[in-house]
């Protein structure tokens, strides 16, 4: 006889997810996965020092990756498809996890000291306002070309060159705004990821901060590298 309602596995695994260690899990495990995309993300944009030529090549090869296998473009529809599904996670682990922390908060008291941490929690969530809107017009600048002064898919280097001009100059400002926020969320984000899948010492924390704080600090360089070497001309 089948079944009619969900498996004792199905119960235990949703049962899982939503309890506070599931959800911290989750948010760690799709933040490290978003994380190794800017890393990865960041490298390609860093062949722009290297000329033209080797740029475009990058932008055309991420489009054939897995040819004749998949189509054209196949493998970006993937990754952006895993991609929306980890930043997906991430969100409604944060809110769901922030919203049980508000439910869990004693009331009643006219003073209360600052919590530790109420300063890197509000970082996080305006930080990650900040990238989802920057998110958004990156797609439609340098993706689909709406927003860019060039927009021509054939050439991403010309498109690069054009959209971080001098006179473009509050694009570089929003584009330094938006990296900024994704330092600090960085920053917090490996941190908390570290201590939820089991670094718990007191040497192990210091260690974890310092990671934290190289890697977020080297990928805003990284970051920051390309828009600031168009405007003073170094690259062009």
């Amino acid at each position: 006889m089948e079944s009619s309602g969900p498996s004792v596995g199905d119960v235990v695994t949703v049962s899982a997810v939503r309890s506070t260690v599931g959800q911290k899990t989750l948010m760690a495990v799709s933040g490290i996965l978003l994380v190794l995309f800017l890393v990865a993300h960041m490298i390609g944009n860093l062949k722009v020092f290297v000329g033209a030529g080797s740029f475009d090549h990058y932008a055309h090869w991420l489009r054939a990756i897995g040819a004749p296998l998949l189509p054209h473009s196949g493998y970006l529809w993937i990754q952006r498809a895993v991609l929306t599904a980890a930043l997906v996670a991430h969100v409604w682990a944060a809110t769901a996890l922030a919203l049980r922390a508000r439910a869990a908060r004693p009331v009643g008291y006219a003073h209360r000291r600052p919590v530790q941490g109420s300063y890197a929690a509000r970082t996080m969530r305006w930080g990650g306002v900040i990238i989802l809107l920057f998110a958004i017009y990156h797609v439609l600048d340098l993706t689909t070309g709406h927003l860019n002064p060039v927009g021509d898919r054939a050439h991403p280097y010309g498109n690069v060159v054009a959209d971080f001009a001098p006179e473009r100059w509050y694009v570089t400002l929003f584009y330094t705004l938006a990296v900024l926020a994704v330092g600090f969320h960085l920053r917090h984000g490996l941190f908390s990821a570290v201590r939820t899948l089991g670094q718990r010492t007191a040497a192990g924390e210091q260690r974890a901060r310092l990671v934290a704080l190289l890697a977020s600090v080297g990928l805003c360089a990284g970051y920051l590298s390309v828009p600031f070497a168009v405007m003073v001309g170094l690259v062009g």
